[in-house]
């Protein structure tokens, strides 16, 4: 039953199955059908559709207002039991934005369960926005993301640094020169990130900052992954900017090669996210803390 609420919870917020579908990780028939089970269950209409949208009923409203104090003492039921069976016991579902998805986590996390091999970790990947999306639906307890929180109910926490750098073809006209200008990247096919991405934020705050926005970039293509960017920087189809870990593999392979900015580089925060009312269990305490504390020099 706590799936149909989170379901319903996140439609009611969104208003939108469609939305909801992509945020919960179930087709848009599914979450249909998570709904129309529960309308089924207290034989009423929750929804009323208008357009594009859907809209509360008052049974809904009525619904949602008692949803949510359910989920959170299902919450609080879990750290209760935590406490009972001991702080290395428990499951983590945690979110984390594309780098530190694919490039950082999973090191820190096979680390962690050396330590604490009964701590259950489930982690979900996609951009800083879905992230926060996935949190404030219970889909995860926290995150850990390249991008800026966009809800004044989000805590935040600096982790460490990143860099991101510009990367081109190995053999790219750019390569020959030992700095380049942000004028001379506004001349060249350029590879970017999709909206809600945390490195597409930190790019247009940059060019901004320069006086410049991505209309006077020449965006050859907008592509959902840092592997599929890098793929299309190898086969010459522009350069990119991504960060320094994200492309470190195929820099020492010779794949590709990093150019220095005159201007400098775009150092961006990685930061922990999580509900502000939400109270972490001790196994969500205990991967903060080691993920806080890690040794970030070894990558």
């Amino acid at each position: 039953m706590d799936t149909k609420l989170k379901v319903f919870c996140t439609v009611a917020e969104t208003k939108s199955f469609t939305k909801t579908s992509r945020i919960v990780h179930l087709s848009q028939p599914a979450v249909s059908l998570q709904i129309q089970s529960l309308e089924e269950f207290f034989e009423t209409k929750l929804f009323d559709k208008t357009g594009q949208q859907v809209n509360l009923t008052v049974a809904g409203k009525i619904l949602y207002e008692h949803a949510t104090h359910i989920l959170e003492h299902y919450n609080e039921v879990h750290k209760e039991i935590d406490k009972l069976t001991g702080t290395m016991k428990g499951a983590v579902s945690i979110g984390a934005s594309t780098t530190l998805g694919n490039y950082i986590l999973p090191r820190i996390i096979t680390d962690f369960k050396r330590i604490h091999p009964k701590i259950k970790i489930k982690l979900r990947i996609g951009n800083t926005e879905r992230i926060e999306d996935l949190m404030h639906s219970g889909f995860i307890d926290f995150g850990i993301v390249e991008g800026k929180a966009s809800r004044s109910n989000t805590q935040t926490e600096k982790v460490i640094s990143d860099q991101l750098t510009v990367i081109v073809h190995p053999k790219h006209p750019l390569t020959m020169k030992r700095a380049v200008s942000v004028l001379d990247l506004t001349r060249e096919p350029f590879i970017l990130r999709e909206q809600g991405s945390g490195t597409r934020q930190h790019i247009e705050h940059f060019f901004k900052g320069h006086g410049l926005s991505i209309r006077d970039l020449h965006v050859a293509l907008i592509m959902g992954s840092t592997e599929s960017i890098k793929a299309a920087v190898e086969d010459g189809n522009g350069i990119a900017m991504l960060s320094r870990w994200a492309v470190k593999k195929e820099v020492e392979d010779g794949r590709l090669k990093t150019i220095s900015l005159r201007e400098g580089g775009i150092s961006r925060d990685l930061t922990l996210i999580y509900p502000k009312k939400h109270h972490l269990s001790h196994a969500d305490k205990e991967l903060i803390l080691f993920i806080k504390n890690y040794a970030y020099e070894s990558f």
